[in-house]
């Protein structure tokens, strides 16, 4: 069996890594295959035993990863180019790697803190660890395999970089990822005065959630699983969503589309009349220059980038209580509009300090979201159009509710987004600044469990 034993002991209050407070684990199962770990004295992988595992080692040598893109949203990242440095990720392994401390634990693996040995001024990474045969018993594995193929494709500024992927023996597979000290916005709420956000730095955290819903939503992705507990805050302050174990991969056809039509559809939504013409959203996703509108409706209309996977349908019962929609709760198939229902929660849950329909219970949540109308607290400075984008995005009918025909489209037309220029994001200072050092923050919050049932 595989030696675990950490360099050093230790763990983090708010610093979670791909994991979350409300998906932490209090048993001894969770933690007992990892309580030490230390990849010191593991043998190297078995050499294949057959045809097929041949196949697989030989796709994985450093001739075929040497034609792999790098990353161009990361090309530049220091953390990246050490990677680099030591030959292509598929060649990394175990071995490469010094691990400081457990930072994080979930329902699918265990997040350490970590470095690459024998480096002058070595970058930390965050690796998650996943016992392959444990998730096996609790027939889980497939959540491991469906985050590691998402991780895979990602690149986008406010999604994880996956900078390597190995196994180690005998049963442990692990993935090394961007370090985030910053803590999550659940923590960093608890940190405000009132424990919520003003407006300003709630419309800010929502723009780059909404792009990073965009992008994924783009690749026929449906998160199923946003909360603040799964929204990490980078050294520079931006944000990366984390945890891709519940996400349902569909496809998606993305498309640009007169905005007259997006205006209109927004108008079916929209209880306020604001007599604007909506302008285009620039967008921050580099194919669209290369394919222009026809000719024909180039000067006369301007178009605006819809992609949302429509198609996308399944009857799993996964989620967290607070933030599932209605049709989730109420065990109806639901596709990639849960996705906005969350979205709207989570703005809720930023300016007002809590969620709308949270119980006594995890019952009386559930049945809350099926049953209980959308209110609003009586004294806020909030403004009107926060108020009416969370209306929209709580829509209890899916097929009524805001984003789920065209995606973020709808979304950013609304009026809450006014002045903020979306494809520039990364250009605007965050609220918050944690710096590249790691938050001492011990501070308890309350846990939210997540779940799933099939």
């Amino acid at each position: 069996m595989l030696d675990l034993a950490l360099d050093s002991d230790g763990e983090v209050g708010p610093e979670v890594i791909n994991s979350s407070h409300s998906s932490m684990s209090s048993s001894g199962d969770s933690r007992s295959s990892f309580s030490r770990l230390s990849f010191d004295n593991a043998a190297p992988p078995p050499p294949p035993a057959t045809e097929e595992e041949a196949e697989v080692y030989a796709a994985r040598s450093p001739s075929a990863l040497a034609q792999l893109p790098s990353k161009p949203h990361r090309s530049s990242d220091p953390a990246w180019a050490a990677i680099r440095c030591r030959s292509f990720p598929a060649n990394l392994c175990h071995r490469d790697f010094k691990l400081l401390r457990r930072i994080g634990s979930g329902d699918i693996g265990t997040v350490y803190l970590c470095h690459l040995r024998d480096e002058t001024s070595p970058h930390p990474y965050a690796m998650k660890v996943v016992d392959k045969l444990a998730l096996s018993k609790k027939k889980k594995l497939n959540r491991a395999t469906t985050e590691k193929r998402i991780l895979r494709i990602l690149d986008h500024p406010f999604l994880p970089i996956l900078y390597a992927d190995f196994d180690a023996s005998p049963h442990y597979s692990c993935v090394v990822m961007e370090y985030c000290c910053g803590g999550d916005l659940h923590a960093l709420r608890h940190r405000q005065p009132s424990l919520r956000f003003s407006v300003a730095a709630t419309r800010f955290y929502a723009a780059e959630v909404l792009l990073a819903l965009e992008y994924l939503h783009m690749l026929g992705i449906v998160y199923r699983d946003l909360k603040p507990e799964n929204i990490l805050i980078r050294s520079d302050g931006h944000i990366m969503l984390s945890d891709f174990d519940l996400s349902l991969e569909s496809t998606s056809a993305p498309t640009l589309e007169p905005i007259a039509t997006s205006a209109a559809a927004y108008r079916d939504h929209s209880a306020v009349e604001h007599g604007e013409c909506l302008p285009a959203e620039p967008s921050c996703l580099p194919f669209l220059s290369r394919r222009p509108p026809p000719r024909s409706a180039a000067k006369t209309e301007p178009w605006r980038f819809v992609a949302e996977p429509i198609d996308a349908r399944s009857c799993s019962f996964v989620g967290t209580h607070e933030y599932v929609a209605p049709e989730v709760a109420a065990g109806q198939p639901h596709g990639s509009a849960v996705d906005w229902w969350a979205y709207g929660i989570l703005l809720y849950e930023l300016l007002y300090g809590r969620t709308p329909f949270a119980g006594s219970t995890n019952q009386r949540t559930l049945r809350n979201i099926v049953k209980q109308p959308l209110s609003f607290p009586p004294a806020n400075a909030t403004s009107l159009p926060a108020r009416h984008l969370i209306a929209g995005l709580l829509a209890k009918d899916p097929t009524a509710r805001l984003g789920s025909r065209r995606g973020a489209a709808e979304v950013k037309s609304h009026p809450f987004f006014a002045g903020l220029n979306l494809a520039l994001m990364r250009s605007n200072r965050p609220p918050f600044v944690p710096g590249p050092t790691r938050s001492n923050s011990r501070k308890e919050h309350r846990t939210r469990d997540r779940f799933e049932f099939f």
